[in-house]
C-alpha cells in the first residue's frame, strides 16, 4: 500500500500510542473501511459509526436535539458535535465527523455537495464546510479523502 492519507494517519496514529473513531452520515463509513483497510489498524482503529439519522446522531453520538432541530443534521454545528461526541463516547484521541448532502436531490434545503467535516481531539477542533461537485459516489469519495486529510493535521498536533 502507498502513502494514501489513511496509511499515513494509522502509521502516525501508531507512532503516537493513539487511537481514532469515526462518526459518518452521508459517507457511510467508508472513512472508517478506508482506515481499517490499512494492515496494523486494529491498534489505533476504535471503532466507526454509521449515524445516518437524526436519532442515531442524539442517541449514540450525544448530538443536541437544539442543534439538530435549530441547524439541521447538515450543519457545521452538528459536524463538530459528531466529532466530539464519538470521540467521548470511545475514549479515542481523535474523533472524525462527515455530515452532509451526497445528493442526487436536495436534503433539509441543503445543496447536493454540501459536506461539513469535523475533527476533534483534546487540543484541535476544526470543522470543514465543503462543496464538493460531482455524482453521489464522487462527492462521498472527495469527503472521505479531505475527512482524512483533515484528521491528520489533529494526529500532526497530538
Amino acid at each position: 500500500m502507498g502513502n494514501t492519507a489513511e496509511f499515513e494517519l494509522i502509521k502516525m496514529l501508531l507512532d503516537k500510542k493513539a487511537t481514532v473513531a469515526t462518526a459518518e452520515s452521508c459517507t457511510g463509513g467508508m472513512v472508517a473501511a478506508r482506515l481499517t483497510s490499512v494492515s496494523g489498524a486494529s491498534g489505533a482503529f476504535k471503532y466507526g459509526a454509521v449515524t445516518y439519522c437524526n436519532e442515531a446522531k442524539h442517541v449514540l453520538l450525544g448530538v443536541s436535539t437544539e442543534t439538530l432541530d435549530e441547524h439541521g443534521a447538515i450543519s457545521a454545528e452538528t459536524a463538530k458535535e459528531m466529532s466530539e461526541g464519538i470521540r467521548k463516547v470511545m475514549n479515542a484521541d481523535i474523533g472524525i465527523s462527515v455530515t452532509g448532502n451526497a445528493g442526487p436531490g436536495a436534503a433539509e434545503n441543503k445543496p447536493v455537495g454540501l459536506v461539513f467535516i469535523g475533527v476533534s481531539s483534546d487540543n484541535y477542533s476544526a470543522v470543514l464546510e465543503n462543496h464538493f461537485k460531482g455524482d453521489r459516489c464522487s462527492i462521498r469519495e472527495q469527503a472521505a479523502d479531505k475527512a482524512l486529510l483533515l484528521a491528520l493535521s489533529a494526529a500532526e498536533k497530538l
